[in-house]
């Protein structure tokens, strides 16, 4: 006899459905699986044959052919237990044929019971979108689907449950719909307990309210990595539509399970110097995603960059410019999205004391250019605010007075985004920093006074196009947090100033 089950798959962000076919005929006793199946799939045979027996039912001592098709894609993992095991049971006649239409997924314990699987809303967004409409997922997949706005999902705790509902003998509730309540907030550092280094704070809350990347550079404890930490603090709520973005890339790695089902907040990732280039871009056999993928919508803090492998910082260069980035490998090739905010802090030396009023310098000039030397200018040019941090005054740390808050901060750069939102609405971006060529030229126009500082800051400082327009960028996010519709001389003098600190004359 022949059975069908629909399932699907998953290629990277891209899924695929996936018809499992079972054939039971008369011979001696075998199980073939077909399909192109990885190890994990024909692995499947002992924990599904287990799971039908611990469940009550028989396995049927006869030849069972499983085809997985299409034939031609590959299918990995774990998640075709459960539709391989009905099929089995309806081929053998314990169960009725399963209705078209209706997706199921998830994987077999030896007792029956159905474990969570990776990349399950990736999966059932892009299955909803192409007509399917029910699922059955593991019950501790449940929160992350119940999302998925329109579906019918059922939470399945275990194979002999599934039957009995499918029997129509004990039923599954369908998950609720859980409705978006909006983003939140841990705040590991509030901006009101960082002293002095108010030009830097504010070079933050631009940096946040364009997207902007922004470098920290500054001597030993002077407060880079505070600040870098505080910036989380800062960042405006997450949209239903960011959250979902960043959630398929999480739900693919595994980091959902356990949690309520949405990332709510916006990632920070901060991986060590010593990250080697897939680490941080992306790869492995199956092309998984690294920390700028996971960093999507979010924060990436790269502490002491100059530390990190040459070959990694080059690697960066094009997912900035481009905010996704291509993982090609022998198995897979996928494109993630990487729309991150770059915060990147470094010592100006490598003994970190130049500028210092506290210490002397004890680097040599070739020793200084060695160290700037591994930060190319093409890396340098892609980042839009370079800060110059010293040290902390005593008066400064003891002053008692309140410094605002991150809350406060918060609402001037929420207020921001909102206008960009909506200058943006027909153009398929989000903010300043993702304004392309005829976008600076429609939003950012400078004439007169703007026009000639520009002029005279380009000779100066000789800016790079991609530099100038950066420029224009940030005093378009200047404007914006002061509410205004016109970028105005001091806008394009502060966004300058961006451009021209002293401790990077050698970078």
């Amino acid at each position: 006899m022949l059975a069908k089950v629909e399932s699907y798959g998953l290629i990277c962000l891209s899924g695929f459905p996936v018809t499992v076919e079972t054939d039971i005929a008369s011979g001696l006793p075998n199980y073939e699986t077909v399909g192109l199946p990885d190890a994990a799939v024909k692995e499947s045979r002992e924990r599904i044959r287990s799971a039908i027996r611990h469940s009550g039912f028989p396995f049927p001592t006869a030849r069972i052919t499983v085809n997985l098709a299409p034939a031609d894609l590959k299918k990995e993992g774990t998640v075709y237990d459960l539709p391989i095991a009905l099929s089995i049971l309806a081929a053998s006649g314990e169960l009725k044929p399963v209705l078209s239409g209706v997706i199921v997924l998830g994987e077999l314990a030896l007792d029956g019971t159905v474990r969570p699987i990776n990349g399950i809303l990736p999966m059932l967004i892009d299955a909803f979108k192409k007509g399917y409409g029910t699922f059955f997922v593991p019950k501790d997949n449940a929160a992350e689907a119940a999302y998925i706005r329109g579906a019918t999902v059922y939470p399945v705790e275990s194979l002999q449950s599934l039957v009995s509902h499918l029997r129509g003998e004990t039923a599954i509730a369908p998950v609720e719909p859980r409705p978006f309540t909006g983003g939140t907030h841990k705040i590991a550092v509030d901006f009101s307990e960082i002293r002095g280094q108010a030009a830097a704070k504010r070079a933050a809350e631009i940096a946040v309210a364009g997207n902007h990347n922004i470098l920290l550079c500054g001597t030993p404890g002077s407060g880079k990595t505070m600040l870098a930490r505080a910036i989380p603090s800062i960042l405006p709520d997450m949209t239903f539509e960011e959250a979902l973005e960043t959630t398929k890339i999480h739900s693919i790695t595994g980091a959902m399970k356990g949690t309520e089902g949405l990332v709510t907040e916006r990632p920070f990732r901060a991986p060590h110097h010593g990250a080697s280039a897939t680490a941080l871009i992306g790869g492995g056999s199956r092309a998984m995603p690294g920390e700028i993928s996971l960093a999507h919508n979010g924060v990436l803090f790269l502490d002491e960059l100059p530390e990190f492998q040459r070959n990694v910082l080059k690697a960066l260069r094009q997912p900035l410019e481009d905010g996704e980035v291509t993982v090609s490998r022998a198995a897979a090739t996928a494109t993630y999205p990487a729309r991150f905010l770059l915060v990147a802090a470094m010592n100006p030396c490598p003994c970190g004391n130049r500028g210092s009023r506290l210490k002397p310098c004890t680097c040599t000039q070739a020793q200084i250019r060695r160290y700037a030397g591994r930060i190319s200018g093409p890396l340098l040019d892609r980042i839009d605010l370079h800060i110059e941090m010293t040290e902390v005054g005593y008066r400064e740390i003891t002053d008692r007075q309140p410094a605002e808050s991150s809350e406060t901060i918060r609402a001037r750069v929420s207020a921001a985004r909102k206008i960009q939102q909506a200058r943006f609405f027909n153009d398929g971006i989000r903010t300043n920093a993702e304004m392309t060529g005829a976008l600076i030229r429609r939003y950012c126009n400078p004439a007169g006074e703007s026009e000639k500082l520009l002029r005279d800051a380009f000779k100066k400082l000789q800016l790079s196009a991609r530099a100038y327009q950066r420029v224009l960028k940030v005093a378009r996010t200047i404007a914006d947090l002061e509410n205004s519709a016109e970028i105005k001389p001091e806008h394009y003098a502060e966004a300058i100033q961006y451009r021209s600190m002293s401790m990077l004359s050698d970078l």
